[in-house]
């Protein structure tokens, strides 16, 4: 039990101290002079520089732990949106869908889905070739897959070494936006 609120203590907890006064703690201590340390966490929204959603905390404010940019500054207009036509790959049950979109984040938001397998670069074009692909395990003229051994093989090579797709797609809108100068 804490003993200054009287909250339950974590028993992996390393001071006795409720949740909320350890969180209250940790913002301290990140916030003293010359601790030189920012705390990695999700950004309170999406960086308008990339769209990434992991951040740094500094004593200072949030910066994306992408693309480095400050979390509530305002891209110039001149800057503009940042295009990346992106094929996505989506698990709902047993099926997998491939569709396209240059709004992901908007798109995937209105698509039931129980996962999100992987992005792969390309736009109409790239997601035709992979709908004729696995069109042996396509159901009917949807944009939805049976699980096969060559449609599970090209997501997981699509996946290999990446643990968020999301930080892939962030990753490629950072990389749009440097290459414009």
């Amino acid at each position: 039990m804490d003993r200054s609120c009287g909250r339950p203590v974590d028993p992996s907890s390393p001071v006795p101290l409720c949740d909320r006064h350890l969180a209250l703690a940790a913002d301290w201590a990140a916030s003293l002079e010359g601790s030189g340390e920012g705390v990695t966490d999700l950004l309170p929204s999406p960086c308008l520089a990339c769209g990434s959603r992991l951040g740094v905390h500094w004593p200072s404010g949030w910066l994306c732990a992408v693309c480095e940019w400050r979390h509530g500054d305002v891209p110039d207009g001149e800057i503009g949106v940042v295009r990346i036509d992106v094929v996505y790959y989506i698990r709902f049950d047993d099926r997998i869908k491939i569709g396209t979109s240059s709004n992901p984040r908007q798109r995937l938001g209105t698509l039931w889905h129980d996962e999100l397998l992987a992005f792969e670069r390309g736009d109409r074009l790239v997601e035709r070739r992979r709908h004729g692909q696995f069109a042996a395990s396509r159901f009917g003229r949807t944009e939805w897959f049976a699980h096969s051994a060559e449609l599970d093989a090209h997501v997981a090579g699509l996946a290999q070494g990446v643990d968020d797709p999301w930080q892939r797609y962030a990753r490629w809108r950072s990389e749009a936006l440097a290459l414009r100068g």
